[in-house]
């Protein structure tokens, strides 16, 4: 009997979950392991051939002990366990699967995975994951009719539904608050039309592209931390531009510049503020003294182009009221997550939204051609999440496809090759998840 180990039981595993679950049989079980034996039974529902497990992943012994039974373990913990548990599978020889971004750490044991021939795949989730499989279907389709990618622009967001979107930000946590509030800080950088460009946070959320979807209007686009790395990992060493980006809705990045602009985001240091701060006094620590003038006044001088829009969307926040801060003590940025962790919670009636589109630009021997290929998925509710859906499935498929033998690779991989992406793609098909092509031919 095959045993699938999963480790964690988090919202974003729901689907990974249901659909390894549903593959379970006489000749396959699942264990399913989380620090909370409860929720993990909750996920797993008594399904044949199942079990869940109570697991404090900080104890070696326990963890070893659990990871000893699996052929396949998927971590879906905290990226920085990944490399624990996988060295861990190293050393007890199992398969290793994760939807996060490959590490550092886990490159330099490339040599032993492939030694040992195991596979270890990482990547294989939204994006990290459907934005490789996606685009590489297209570039690779591409170069086999000979054919020049002189351009690749790619964006994904994690958003609301239209009909969810109660709040002028049109926003809500749909995966970790810290990771959002963090978003884009270091500098950015990618290539344009030959030029390398380089981005600093402080300059980030004012250097957006807007972009379009049908029936659901405009979003921001702003540059990811690297898209430069990526020409190698998609083939395109000698592309001229090549950019990814994150995807907030039109309007967002202005307002949540104004942030970035005051330092609110900042987390290198601690504040102390008094017991019983407001949200009021929050804002005004960030602004200059003066005798006369007010917090809106001295806002409105500091950041020039603020307008009524991002006017609205602070205000929103609470941020010129006299009722006590969550949160007084701890850095800027956790302050502002502990306000935006109550504005921005999902309700349990919310749904969310999942949009990724590719630019591309392609030489032909007829011009060139522009292709727009976009996917919009959408969440049933509060649990049953957009993001859970399109993270999990592309793991769970590919976690079935090799331990069914129709996978057959090993080393240190993410899902950039046909042998990967073909099957993964097309069993997401059926579940919705599936890009709608535009294509334009310029002949001029």
């Amino acid at each position: 009997m095959k045993t699938i180990v999963i480790l964690g039981a988090g919202k974003s595993s729901t689907y990974l979950i249901d659909y390894l679950a549903g593959t379970c049989g006489p000749e396959r079980q699942l264990i399913l392991a989380d620090l909370d034996l409860s929720n993990a039974q909750a996920k797993i529902q008594n399904k044949p051939f199942t079990s869940a497990v109570a697991i404090h992943t900080s104890e070696e012994s326990q963890r070893k002990a659990l990871i000893a039974q699996a052929d396949v373990v998927i971590s879906m913990l905290p990226a920085f366990m990944h490399p624990i548990i996988a060295k861990d599978c190293l050393e007890l020889e199992k398969h290793f699967f994760t939807a996060s971004y490959e590490s550092e750490e886990l490159r330099k044991m490339k040599p032993e995975i492939e030694r040992k021939g195991l596979l270890f795949l990482n990547e294989c989730g939204l994006d990290p994951g459907i934005d490789h499989m996606s685009a590489m279907k297209i570039i690779d389709e591409a170069k086999s009719r000979g054919e020049e990618i002189l351009s690749f622009k790619s964006y994904c967001g994690g958003l609301l539904a239209p009909e969810s979107e109660d709040n002028p930000w049109k926003y809500k946590f749909t995966w970790n608050p810290r990771n959002v509030v963090l978003a884009g800080q270091g500098t950015s950088r990618y290539i344009e039309k030959g030029d390398y460009k380089y981005v600093p946070y402080h300059r980030l959320f004012g250097r957006n592209e807007t972009l379009s979807f049908p029936g659901l209007g405009n979003f921001d686009g702003y540059p990811n931390r690297d898209s430069l790395s990526y020409r190698s990992i998609y083939g395109l060493e000698n592309i001229p531009t090549l950019l990814r980006g994150t995807l907030r809705r039109e309007g967002f990045c202005k307002a949540w510049d104004v942030f970035v602009q005051l330092g609110m985001t900042e987390d290198s240091y601690s504040m102390e503020l008094p017991k019983g701060c407001t949200f009021r006094q929050y804002l005004n620590a960030f602004l200059p003294w003066h005798e006369a003038l007010t917090v809106e006044e001295k806002l409105a001088d500091l950041i020039p182009d603020l307008d009524f829009p991002t006017f609205e969307k602070l205000q929103w926040l609470g941020l010129f009221d006299d009722r006590p801060l969550p949160l007084a003590e701890g850095s800027p940025s956790k302050i502002l997550q502990a306000i935006l962790e109550k504005e921005w919670a999902l309700r349990p009636e919310d749904k969310d939204m999942i949009v990724m589109q590719h630019l591309f630009e392609i030489k032909t021997n007829h011009g060139i051609k522009k292709v727009t290929s976009s996917l919009v998925s959408f969440g049933q509710d509060a649990n049953l999440t957009a993001m859970a859906k399109t993270v999990g499935l592309p793991l769970a498929i590919a976690v079935d496809l090799f331990l069914k033998g129709e996978i057959s690779l090993s080393g240190l991989q993410i899902p950039v090759i046909s042998e990967l992406y073909e099957p993964i793609l097309s069993e997401l098909e059926k579940f919705g998840i599936r890009f709608e092509e535009k294509t334009e031919l310029n002949t001029d």
